[in-house]
């Protein structure tokens, strides 16, 4: 039902690391009958290098240009549910990108984000010697840039990714009303 509300609509799941935008993403996509596709994960294709590799190689700032025109390559695409890098918020343009399909913020608490990526090694950013601080830090830097979401979705522990994949699509016809439907395109 909702995938036919949307109208192909493509989803942006945006928020921070470790709030479940790529488990959800994929729920998301296949409860919708959409394609999924992450930032990151493109990223590494089109540079032939981890997120990692190319924070150490080339600095964040480059990582985020590569960032900006992965997006603006998926922002054309219909029937889409895209998990984006928890940064891809920081640059203005990519809202414009952003804006073609409908936000989503995954709003995790930093406790349960720590508990999540306590043993992550491939994320250059957490590479500090308090993980709390760094991720109380970011989120609050971040927060009204995720604020400016379509939808805000709190993620708590004991949900799983289907379960908040189905209150997604319950609440999308909340947010549609004021959200234009573009042109088809595949």
């Amino acid at each position: 039902m909702s995938a036919n509300l949307l109208q192909g609509l493509s989803i942006f799941l945006v928020g921070m690391m470790g709030t479940g935008k790529t488990t959800v993403g994929k729920s998301l996509a296949k409860k919708l009958g959409y394609r999924f596709f992450d930032t990151d994960e493109s990223i590494e294709r089109v540079a032939n290098q981890t997120v990692r590799e190319i924070f150490e190689e080339y600095g964040e700032s480059d990582f985020r240009e590569l960032e900006t025109k992965v997006l603006a390559e998926l922002s054309t695409l219909t029937r889409s549910a895209i998990a984006t890098g928890g940064g891809i918020v920081l640059k203005p343009m990519n809202w414009s990108y952003l804006h073609q399909g409908l936000i989503i913020w995954l709003d995790a608490p930093v406790p349960l984000i720590v508990e999540r990526l306590r043993e992550d090694t491939t994320r250059p950013l957490l590479d500090t010697p308090n993980l709390t601080d760094t991720l109380t830090e970011l989120l609050e830097s971040r927060r009204n840039l995720y604020a400016q979401a379509d939808l805000r979705l709190e993620i708590e522990a004991d949900r799983t990714p289907d379960a908040i994949a189905d209150t997604i699509i319950k609440r999308i016809p909340t947010v549609l009303k004021s959200k234009p439907i573009p042109p088809s395109k595949s």
